[in-house]
């Protein structure tokens, strides 16, 4: 779904809105809706929400790993391991 093909003004949503929630139910893609010619919003479905916010927690969680990595905050794996086997055997 293209963002030219899928730019509609907000009267278009407005009177299409039950079809434009089963579209997007359906095939998970979004609509960039315009108000005064401009774009205003886009609407998507929950799931497609979702896997964003998914996408984005991770980009998140790498970059703060890349930081610790150029910090020097991170704990070698053997370190790691050693002390978890030090658990498991007290």
């Amino acid at each position: 779904m293209s963002l030219l093909t899928n730019t509609k003004p907000i009267s278009y949503l407005k009177s299409h809105a039950s079809s434009i929630a089963n579209e997007l139910k359906e095939e998970g893609e979004h609509y960039v809706i315009t108000q005064n010619g401009e774009p205003a919003m886009v609407v998507q479905s929950v799931h497609e929400y979702e896997q964003t916010q998914d996408t984005l927690a991770m980009l998140k969680m790498i970059a703060q790993s890349e930081q610790d990595i150029v910090k020097g905050a991170t704990v070698n794996a053997d370190d790691v391991i050693g002390n978890l086997n030090n658990l498991i055997s007290s």
